[in-house]
């Protein structure tokens, strides 16, 4: 299972909001969105988490080379156990930003997914996030001020035939963070998801290569290919990049967003046709 999941504190300089503290648990794309934050926002002190404390140092290292001058620290834990997320919880009883961003695919027919696998999407994709919400919104609508987001995906209403178990976790992110928004009436805390599209993480870029070796062709020509026969709608007619993702994410975790809430907001490339 290869994911990396991941907590940042920022301070949004760029968006007045300093000294507002997140966490963010993230998959596998590494420092990537990270550092698009940090630059999209200005400044941020970081605090990067891990499943191995090896990784995570990696991560730290190319964070602080890529992004001088910024604070950052790491921490190992896995987000897949509940032990492991308690003690992070401990270590950070309260944060102002809270992004759910953990998750796994896996292509496969509908009749070859067992229970197992049912499960296993469930407990990552959807019990990741609703462990962190229902420890973070209180403190948040004490302090009347604060941000939950859900990255959630196109495939919540756009079902992938060859990923159901996946789009089915997708549209649960959806009606936990509309539920959850409706404890925020009348407060300055918000919640929303946000539905990106295909989108180039480092777990799609080595799926996609390891399809161009079994095809005997190159990504480009793979990535052709999917948008052609798996995703003809797509208006982009690419993959997203994170840092694209990024600067939807910095918008709706700023004061900017402060009218947003309860809101599903696509950064899919069009793939799903429709108007709302």
């Amino acid at each position: 299972m290869a994911v990396i999941f991941r907590i940042i504190k920022y301070i949004f300089y760029g968006f007045s909001i300093t000294g507002k503290e997140s966490i963010d648990h993230r998959f596998n794309s590494r420092d990537r969105i990270c550092h698009s934050c940090i630059v999209i926002a200005g400044r941020a002190e970081v605090v990067i988490n891990g499943r191995s404390q090896e990784r995570v140092d990696k991560a730290v290292e190319e964070l602080k080379a890529k992004v001088p001058g910024s604070k950052v620290e790491g921490i190992a834990a896995d987000f897949g156990k509940v032990d492991e997320v308690n003690a992070l919880l401990k270590q950070l009883p309260e944060v102002d930003i809270l992004i759910n961003n953990v998750s796994i695919f896996e292509p496969k027919p509908f009749t070859e997914i067992p229970d197992e696998d049912w499960l296993r999407f469930f407990e990552i994709n959807v019990m990741s996030g609703v462990r962190l919400s229902r420890h973070y919104l209180k403190p948040m609508l004490a302090k009347n001020w604060g941000r939950i987001i859900f990255i959630s995906s196109e495939s919540a209403i756009f079902i992938p035939e060859e990923m159901v178990h996946y789009g089915m976790s997708k549209t649960a992110q959806l009606a936990i963070s509309r539920g959850l928004a409706e404890y925020t009436k009348g407060s300055k805390v918000t919640v929303n998801a946000v539905l990106p599209g295909p989108t180039m993480s480092e777990g799609v870029g080595t799926f996609m290569q390891d399809l161009a070796n079994d095809q005997n062709t190159n990504v480009a020509e793979v990535e052709k290919n999917f948008f052609t026969d798996a995703r003809p709608t797509s208006l982009l007619q690419r993959f997203t990049a994170v840092e694209e993702i990024a600067n939807m994410i910095v918008y709706v975790a700023s004061p900017l967003s402060s009218a947003t809430n309860g809101a599903a907001l696509r950064a899919d490339g069009g793939v799903v046709k429709t108007i709302i």
